[in-house]
């Protein structure tokens, strides 16, 4: 969430900037300013009456001692009148504050300077690939839901008949393989120093608003509506929300926290050919990176963070490209987005499986999340960053297809230690 003092000081260059993301912000920000003003105006009066009554209630006991009680009395009758008062002020600047809220969430992030105007990920920016040349499918390589068939590794059928299309039962060796990924992407978190948690899978309102899928994603969480409780889109929510109402140190950053979670999206319109198999799900499996970090260095961690899932891809021997998303494929909460996409060789196209985001003040201003400077007063709003590293279905996918040879599927050597077999037939 955007901070009214950022819009107050500066509305233009909010409206110039949200227009990068196809946001026509202008009458939120005058109508969010105007509310403020009033705001103001309320607490301002609210306090001198308060000040006056104060005095006046210190006064009245001296009135008494002094056997003026007309004016005691008077007095009495003033602090009455200005108690009503004060009440009708806090009714009122409550309602002010609740309208002004109500603005201040419809507003997007404010995309960072240098990300590229555009409406879809055709007008996306690609930074770098390590795959160039890539080469129509003429070895008649069989897509990963074929694969899976064949080797009897995902029954994508026997999902549906427990639950629904897109919650596949992965088996044998396939399931190794899912806790194999699993391991060695939290690993390479952990040496990189991320701290492992554990997080709940589900979280309530409050930890939804905070990271910004309330009250804008709620379409797309599964919610449980008797405990009010939605299942996790993603780690990000949980392990991030660890921090809400939390004052930091400086000396604390950078706080660096890794989880492995099921992840469950309702993919609400998702359909054709863009579904099949793994390529979107309802329930995945992913790791996640959280960090916080001092606004100062936010955009240094950001370049670390997408290295280290870089890294990761480079030791899957997966052909990948990186794109900085444009100011239109952007999420509502994002200043800056990296996407990793693997390419797949036997559908002959790129599976986004990472984004990596730097979110800047936004969701702290919501999470109340601080750190504070032992040479400076007061608190400062800290900046937090994500990101997939990785999610598993896009990586199983391209794994399968881009692996494959007449004798089975050839496992990576950096995950063979993990899985304790180096081909799947």
């Amino acid at each position: 969430m955007l901070t009214i003092q950022q819009i107050e000081t500066q509305p233009e260059m909010v409206i110039e900037r949200l227009k990068i993301k196809n946001f026509d912000a202008k009458a939120i920000v005058y109508k969010a300013i105007e509310y403020n003003q009033e705001r103001k105006k309320l607490k301002t009066t609210g306090d001198q009456h308060q000040a006056e009554m104060n005095q006046l209630s210190k006064a009245i006991g001296q009135l008494f001692k002094d056997g003026k009680q007309q004016e005691a009395n008077e007095a009495k009758d003033k602090t009455a009148d200005l108690k009503n008062a004060i009440k009708q002020i806090q009714t009122e600047l409550a309602e002010v504050e609740k309208e002004l809220h109500e603005l201040l969430v419809q507003l997007p992030n404010l995309p960072h300077e240098s990300v590229p105007s555009g409406k879809t990920a055709e007008d996306n920016k690609l930074i770098r690939t390590n795959y160039e040349n890539v080469e129509p499918n003429t070895s008649g390589l069989l897509p990963h839901w074929e694969l899976s068939n064949q080797y009897q590794l995902i029954d994508f059928e026997l999902g549906v008949k427990l639950t629904g299309a897109g919650f596949p039962v992965y088996k044998g060796k396939m399931a190794r393989l899912q806790r194999a990924l699993i391991q060695f992407f939290l690993d390479e978190a952990i040496e990189n120093g991320y701290e492992e948690v554990i997080p709940p899978l589900m979280v309530n309102e409050d930890s939804g608003f905070g990271t910004g899928q309330l009250p804008d994603k709620e379409g797309q969480m599964y919610h449980a509506t008797e405990d009010n409780l939605y299942l996790v889109p993603t780690a990000e929510v949980p392990v991030t929300n660890i921090y809400r109402d939390v004052i930091l140190n400086k000396n604390q950053f950078p706080v660096k926290n890794t989880a492995y979670t099921p992840c469950f999206r309702r993919e609400a319109g998702s359909y054709g050919k863009d579904v099949r198999g793994l390529n979107r799900l309802h329930q995945f499996d992913k790791v996640e990176i959280v960090q916080i970090e001092h606004p100062e260095h936010s955009y240094q961690t950001l370049e670390k963070m997408v290295l280290h899932v870089e890294s990761i891809i480079n030791k899957l021997e997966l052909p990948y490209r990186i794109i900085q998303l444009c100011g239109g494929d952007m999420s509502f909460t994002s200043a800056l987005t990296y996407d990793f996409e693997v390419y797949s060789k036997a559908q002959e196209k790129w599976l986004e499986v990472s984004s990596v985001s730097n979110f800047e003040a936004f969701q702290a201003n919501r999470l109340k999340l601080r750190f504070k400077d032992d040479k400076e007063k007061g608190t400062h709003l800290a900046h937090t960053l994500n990101g997939s590293a990785l999610a598993l279905p896009r990586i199983v996918a391209a794994l399968l297809e881009n692996n494959q040879t007449p004798d089975g599927i050839v496992i990576p050597k950096a995950l063979r230690k993990y899985t304790g077999f180096d081909i799947l037939n």
